[in-house]
């Protein structure tokens, strides 16, 4: 008999390593092994626990508490604030947006106003909970519009959105002006701090220039802020916090019209695993604020060391200045973006490849931890290799003929043989000898595809390759 534990390390081989700093997406790394074993031993030891009921469990409900307090320390959070544990970033939107919404049931068809670069996890509440997403376009420094999103607001506006900072340019918006602007009209303004909410207070106690946007802004109804992220706590736990408890009280659903136990959810989950719970609890009691100070120190030292290897590669630009720990960076016309990706990853860094938006092109996103700084002198080495590599290689083209043809596709008429034959053409899966589907080693040529695709066909094509990963393994 296999012993499963060897098989799931032999699995885990294949994955990309979530310790040592350079994956630069996905995951965020302390470079810190000892809070590494206290994450683990602490999820290990509440796997079995379950936060659906907190009077069953009473340790899960102090240390949500406890989490929730240190949070609203950072986030200057009054003293009537309050809080609730997710599953992650996505969640605590989605709760948001549901709150938001239930909070006026007078209004028949809801909005909510967004920057254009808002995250896309507000689509997917627009899409579960029926409100509409008006979308705003942001300025030439891809912080959001504050006039603009004032003048979006109307009589069904339930919601005002604003990044600190936005996932792919790493800036902060205009928090201050556009909460006032939704405090004017009466309607809740959410920070979606998702990424920074952790990190920005130490870097404004470091003494980097931040933009207001914590709960000291007045305005400010409510923050999501991940603890899966720059809390260094094991996936999946973030926060959702509310200025006072009359905001959070619409996200709470209890239903007793069936004849079991009566259901009560903070979340919209029932069921919740202790194990997340307790291994950022437990990280966070580990590291402490003076080390999540030195964490915070050890991430900008490792940005502005990566700043400075793209402002001395003529070929690279950064698309904006970050504000945070995200740095996005763009190639001139001898540098395909997305063969440079895949050098980067074939000399051991991933970075996560954007596509074209709007009148943007593509770029490069980095998601720059603690754990980076040890060896950020690597990835300047090996940047500068994956520069003069991309260029030896040229630019990634697509056949006229096949941009033409992708463009005159309608994704809605689309079957599943079309699909099929679009992702085999497309490069992003292939099969075999064996039968068994194969994906690609090098993603340069897919992404170049993905790129002269709409948004729709992109989400469409995305969708059959989704559908066409997650089927049984008999």
């Amino acid at each position: 008999m296999t012993d499963p534990l060897e098989r799931l390390r032999a699995l885990q081989g294949a994955d990309l390593p979530v310790h040592g700093g350079r994956t630069l997406a996905y995951v965020y790394d302390s470079g810190d092994a000892e809070v590494d074993r206290v994450a683990r031993e602490a999820v290990a030891a509440y796997a079995a626990s379950n936060a659906l009921d907190p009077t069953a469990f009473p340790s899960l409900l102090q240390m949500e508490n406890e989490l929730v307090g240190f949070a609203c320390g950072l986030l200057d959070a009054p003293a009537t604030a309050v809080g609730t544990v997710t599953s992650g970033g996505t969640e605590s939107i989605l709760l948001a947006v549901q709150g938001a919404r239930d909070s006026r049931p007078e209004v028949a068809r809801p909005r909510m106003v967004l920057p254009s670069t808002a995250h896309a996890a507000f689509h997917k509440a627009a899409h579960y909970f029926g409100v509409e997403a008006v979308l705003v376009p942001v300025g030439p420094d891809f912080r959001a519009d504050a006039d603009a999103m004032a003048a979006a607001i109307d009589a069904d506006t339930v919601l005002v959105v604003a990044s600190a900072p936005s996932y792919a340019h790493g800036v902060v918006d205009p928090v201050a002006a556009i909460a006032a602007a939704a405090a004017g009209r009466g309607v809740r303004c959410h920070v979606d701090a998702c990424i920074g909410g952790w990190v920005l207070p130490y870097a404004t106690r470091l003494g980097r220039e931040v933009p207001p946007w914590t709960f000291a802004v007045e305005g400010v109804t409510s923050v999501s802020v991940d603890t899966h992220k720059y809390a260094y706590a094991p996936k999946g736990t973030s926060l959702l916090l509310h200025r006072d408890a009359a905001l959070r009280r619409p996200q709470f659903f209890a239903s007793a019209a069936w004849p079991g136990y009566t259901m009560l959810n903070a979340t919209t989950q029932s069921t919740r695993s202790g194990g997340p719970i307790a291994g950022t609890w437990a990280v966070v009691q580990q590291i402490g604020d003076a080390g999540y100070l030195d964490l915070a120190r050890q991430a900008f030292e490792a940005v502005d060391a990566i700043v400075s290897y793209v402002d001395a590669e003529p070929a690279l630009r950064l698309l904006v200045h970050p504000d945070s720990t995200l740095v996005t960076l763009a190639t001139d016309d001898s540098c395909d973006p997305f063969t440079l990706t895949d050098e980067l990853v074939a000399r051991g860094w991933y970075v996560q490849p954007q596509l074209s938006f709007g009148e943007h092109g593509p770029s490069i996103h980095l998601s720059v931890s603690a754990g980076t700084r040890a060896h950020v002198d690597d990835f300047g080495d090996a940047l500068r290799e994956s520069v003069k590599a991309a260029q030896e290689a040229g630019p990634v083209a697509v056949d006229p003929g096949v941009v033409a043809f992708i463009e005159a596709l309608d994704p809605a008429a689309l079957g599943d043989d079309d699909f099929d034959g679009l992702l085999a053409a497309s490069g992003l899966v292939g099969a075999s000898e064996e039968g068994d589907l194969e994906l690609p080693t090098r993603m340069a040529e897919v992404n170049a595809m993905l790129d002269v695709a709409s948004p729709a066909m992109r989400e469409a094509l995305l969708k059959a390759f989704l559908d066409r990963l997650q089927r049984p393994a008999r």
